[in-house]
């Protein structure tokens, strides 16, 4: 692996770790809101979201890196004021984590393809199990017929001290 794909490849597992610290943080919010029948699915994703963050941690210092702190808190993309507004959420959060993640699936190769491939699956697995609806091509906006945001914004509670997961850990993707 020659040094630009490296450094390819860990700016988009940083990416993908910020994703997953404000996932964690808006799944927080999520359950905080959700309604008892879903808070369950809310815990589980809750709980997946922790995982890879750990291990994103540790595959951007086994290449090298300083794993990207979390955010002390994120802005929302939307209030949430009730159950229905948490599975809002919830789906974005998926969505966005899905789009670092499809960045990830790009950057990479080999082993970390593919389970970079096999988060954005479960991302669009429970995106479509929260918001009922699926796309053709989860994880990238452009053919899902959404804005090319970065990821770096405030969409949801995934990304920079004030975004959601995306690219940078931005919600908003």
């Amino acid at each position: 692996m020659s040094d630009g794909d490296k450094k390819t490849e860990l700016t988009a597992l940083q990416a993908a770790l910020a994703a997953e610290h404000a996932a964690v943080y808006g799944y927080g919010v999520v359950g905080g809101r959700v309604d008892d029948r879903r808070r369950t699915e809310a815990k589980a994703a809750y709980d997946a979201h922790r995982a890879r963050r750990d291990a994103l941690a540790r595959e951007v210092r086994d290449l090298g890196g300083r794993p990207v702190a979390a955010s002390a808190a994120y802005a929302l993309p939307f209030a949430v004021r009730d159950p229905a507004d948490a599975v809002r959420l919830a789906a974005r959060l998926e969505e966005r984590v899905a789009g670092v993640y499809a960045d990830l699936v790009r950057s990479s190769t080999g082993a970390r393809r593919a389970s970079a491939a096999g988060a954005l699956r479960e991302a669009a697995v429970r995106a479509v199990g929260w918001s009922g609806r699926s796309v053709a091509f989860p994880g990238l906006a452009e053919r899902a017929g959404e804005g090319t945001d970065t990821g770096t914004g405030a969409a949801g509670a995934a990304g920079t001290s004030g975004a959601a997961p995306s690219g940078s850990a931005s919600a908003g993707r």
